[in-house]
């Protein structure tokens, strides 16, 4: 993708890095030497939810390995296109639980604001490849009945910016943001949900600091990784200066087959994360959204795997293993 010039000079790194992401498969089968038998496939499940990997990603895939576990959850295929009994659009009835667009509110004391659609990776399994973001995400004119159903609402404490990916904003949307919520006197933690520090952390750059450091608010911010090849050293900076500021680091991850579905692999990622300054947190098993059927990994072998780890770590680097149940008051711990 091309910018002009103009554009160009007045965005940050991580804004251009995030502008020239690759969304062709063609592109990025290219990129990695991989095979050009698989790029019909490619092209047909990226027509239903497009291809997006962003350059400091698509450096650790290692190149000419179709089974390369991050190359796994980025690569459109085939199968995507097969409908499968038990999955469907909208895996957690989240359309159910929005009191004005773009909120959700699913459990006690916390309500989630869709603040974007955007992402800077579009992961394969994502359990929401088919919400509806156009119409309930709270942004521009949707934003002001969101932080007002906020304010109305005493028992929320944390509110928890999602999307997408709400670091897909920009600094002055994303500090104006905060502070609004920073003056409703009941909301006391600020939570983020965020892939961007490990596909893109340039994202975490002096701008980000500047605003997130000093905020009133208790600061969490909740990373996405699966695998500890995606951990490399530009990561552990981006988290360091997070950690710095304040940030309170968790991770959960998302137990798919052929990327994460052994015990080595999780081990490694928990023994990584906490190297790293991030406590390992959920461990969620497949929401069963549709296009993602070949990575659901079946309960008894995610519970087998917990029980692998608890025996070669220590509790606190054993992530909980989860489930999220439309209608439950929070996520479903698998004993």
């Amino acid at each position: 993708m091309s910018i002009p010039a103009a554009a160009a000079s007045a965005q940050a790194p991580w804004q251009r890095l995030l502008a020239q992401a690759i969304c062709d498969p063609a592109q990025l089968l290219r990129a990695l030497s991989l095979p050009d038998h698989l790029l019909p496939a490619a092209r047909r499940a990226a027509a239903l939810f497009p291809l997006r990997v962003p350059a400091p990603y698509l450096a650790r895939i290692a190149a000419g390995d179709a089974a390369d576990p991050l190359l796994r959850q980025v690569l459109p295929l085939d199968v995507e296109c097969e409908p499968q009994p038990g999955f469907s659009a909208d895996p957690l009835a989240e359309a159910a639980t929005q009191p004005v667009p773009g909120l959700l509110k699913k459990y006690h004391g916390r309500a989630l604001l869709i603040a974007t659609g955007a992402c800077a990776i579009h992961c394969r399994y994502c359990f929401r490849r088919h919400f509806p973001y156009a119409d309930a995400h709270a942004g521009g004119s949707r934003l002001e009945p969101a932080l007002a159903a906020i304010a109305a609402d005493a028992s929320i404490g944390e509110v928890i910016l999602s999307g997408g990916d709400p670091l897909t904003l920009g600094d002055l949307r994303l500090a104006a943001l905060a502070q609004r919520l920073a003056a409703i006197p009941h909301i006391h933690t600020l939570r983020i949900h965020s892939r961007l520090p490990v596909v893109l952390p340039q994202r975490v750059d002096a701008a980000l600091l500047r605003w997130l450091a000093p905020l009133s608010l208790r600061k969490v911010l909740v990373l996405h990784t699966n695998h500890p090849a995606e951990i490399d050293a530009d990561v552990a900076a981006a988290l360091a200066g997070l950690t710095h500021s304040g940030v309170t680091l968790l991770n959960q991850a998302v137990l798919l087959r052929g990327v994460n579905d052994n015990a080595d692999t999780l081990i490694a990622l928990s023994e990584r994360l906490h190297g790293i300054g991030v406590l390992p947190y959920y461990l969620h098993l497949l929401d069963r959204v549709q296009g993602a059927a070949h990575f659901d990994v079946p309960q008894a072998s995610g519970e087998a795997l917990i029980n692998a780890m608890r025996a070669r770590l220590p509790g606190y680097l054993v992530p909980r293993l989860v489930r999220e149940i439309p209608g439950a008051s929070g996520k479903t711990l698998i004993a």
